[in-house]
């Protein structure tokens, strides 16, 4: 795993720019519909008010933002042609090109940076991506400097396209509210090499190659189907039946089986570092007997990660003993683990005044399913078989739909739940969400935990500021010690993500990013 990104943000304050460089073309063959198959529906096409994969699929298709990523965490050209920190760190002056117009044939402008920057920061439910970000200057048309209230080494990351799409300022800057603006669903107008041509919720999205795209002779693509289905078995015939070329996400551990044994389907395990998927089971701290951190540590001891990795995943996943995925160049194995010792649970239970009553049953507790996903359901069903063997009684509950469920962890109205979040990159973007207090709101994948630990908050501000890498590695370091002796969360799995490819795709995306990149570069053999 390269560190240069890293080491780049740790010489701030040097003048350091990049220029574009040109890429080089891979095609075979141009023209082409490109399926896709995605098991989620979004409610809207704006990445830039809305995270997540539903959204940013199509959206890094339909909008170009500043910088792209390769596969080492370098950031790459895009809008941007050259970018430099300025007055020690408080400033990022972005170049850039002249030659990039919006699907409509209006201009991009410095303009347009300014406004997609300061919406995110408003609009966007990760608040410290853009927390520190005071203002966009626009001295000229094609030059925006990023004014800072303090140092922000993760500002270069948000600046991705699933992050931080450029918005048209002439369409969005019309008084209407951005979150529901009602051309975030039709007649999307943006920069990225495919254009909106329909949507159909919960069905299909179709995208047209964008002719006047700024890089010249992409994409390759004449046209990109996003095909709806939540059924992943479903998906997986339709790759089979070659009525679908890729198939992201995937992670269900019987399709990825019979992925592997049909040699016309290529399985691509790259191109999630950066989205860094994590499985857990996610603890209501402030709840009795829950707020006890022995509880929380012999609830971990139940657990045996090895077997959920082996029998849940069919070994596709890798064990998780932290809140950092193990592909970000911030995570560490210098904390404490939790091998299985039921002996050992039981003691804890004990210390903390817990005795068994005539049935063995210490206390009963419920763990909640996040829908969409058989992972979840089965990580629950084990921990239930686990935790009744320490004398705890859990029970499970299920949710027939996403928003009912997102609605009761909004209401921090839970004991257990069988979830998954992302790190996004840089942990100051996916991370210190989950765990700093002064993030514990009423809005879903934030700290609906109630975790409160000052020099964990400590820890985390010091590290979003901190352009040292080696210092920003040691506090997120220690930080990491402190989640794994405390277990706000007990993590289970990296979920095991792939890409499933028909042999006629070329150039897959397996940059940091996958298929949350501009595909421009694929093309069908």
């Amino acid at each position: 795993m390269s560190n240069r990104l890293i080491r780049f943000l740790a010489a701030a304050c040097a003048a350091v720019s990049f220029v574009l460089v040109p890429f080089v073309a891979q095609a075979e063959n141009y023209g082409g519909t490109l399926r896709i198959g995605s098991f989620q529906s979004p409610r809207h096409l704006n990445s830039a008010v809305q995270s997540g994969m539903a959204t940013a699929i199509p959206g890094t298709q339909l909008f170009a933002s500043l910088l792209r990523y390769d596969d080492e965490w370098n950031p790459q050209p895009y809008l941007a042609t050259e970018w430099e920190w300025i007055d020690d760190g408080l400033g990022l002056e972005v170049k850039l090109r002249e030659d990039a117009v919006f699907h409509d044939g209006e201009p991009i402008t410095s303009e347009d940076v300014a406004f997609s920057i300061m919406a995110a920061k408003e609009h966007h439910p990760f608040e410290s991506m853009y927390g520190v970000v005071e203002d966009v200057e626009t001295p000229d048309p094609h030059t925006a400097v990023i004014r800072l209230s303090q140092p922000h080494p993760g500002l270069l990351i948000a600046l991705s396209p699933g992050l931080n799409p450029i918005l048209p300022k002439h369409i969005y800057d019309d008084g209407q509210d951005l979150n529901n603006h009602p051309r975030n669903l039709e007649d999307v107008v943006g920069s990225g090499p495919f254009k909106f041509k329909s949507f159909v919720p919960g069905k299909e999205i179709i995208l047209e190659r964008f002719d006047d795209f700024f890089i010249e002779d992409r994409p390759y693509l004449d046209r990109v189907v996003i095909q709806i289905n939540e059924d992943v078995t479903t998906l997986f015939l339709g790759l089979q039946q070659d009525s679908l070329h890729l198939v992201p996400f995937m992670a269900d551990s019987a399709i990825l089986q019979m992925a592997e044994a049909n040699p016309a389907v290529e399985m691509i395990d790259k191109g999630y570092e950066g989205i860094g998927s994590l499985v857990w089971l996610g603890i209501n701290t402030q709840r009795e007997p829950l707020d006890d951190v022995r509880v929380r540590q012999a609830m971990a001891y139940a657990l045996d990660k090895d077997f959920v990795i082996e029998a849940l995943t069919a070994g596709y996943g890798n064990r998780s003993d932290g809140p950092i995925h193990s592909a970000s160049p911030y995570a560490t194995d210098d904390r404490k683990t939790y091998d299985q010792d039921h002996e050992k649970a039981k003691a804890l239970l004990d210390e903390a005044g817990l005795t068994p009553d005539d049935d063995g049953m210490r206390f009963s507790l419920t763990i909640d399913i996040m829908p969409g996903s058989q992972m979840y359901k089965s990580v629950a069903e084990y921990a239930r078989q686990e935790f009744r063997k320490i004398g705890i009684d859990a029970q499970l509950r299920s949710f027939s739909d996403f928003p009912s469920y997102a609605e009761k962890m909004a209401r921090h109205d839970y004991d257990v739940v069988s979830d998954s979040v992302w790190n996004w990159g840089d942990p100051v973007i996916g991370v210190q969400r989950t765990y700093h207090s002064d993030n514990i709101k009423n809005i879903i994948w934030t700290n609906t935990q109630g975790y409160k630990n000052e020099r964990v908050d400590e820890l985390l501000e010091q590290a979003s500021v901190e352009l040292d890498d080696d210092k920003r590695q040691a506090q997120y370091a220690e930080f990491q010690q402190i989640i794994a002796e405390e277990l706000p969360i007990i993590h289970i799995s990296e979920r095991p993500h792939h890409t499933l490819a028909s042999q006629a795709v070329g150039n897959p995306p397996q940059t940091i990013w996958g298929i949350l990149s501009p595909l421009d570069e694929v093309y069908l053999k």
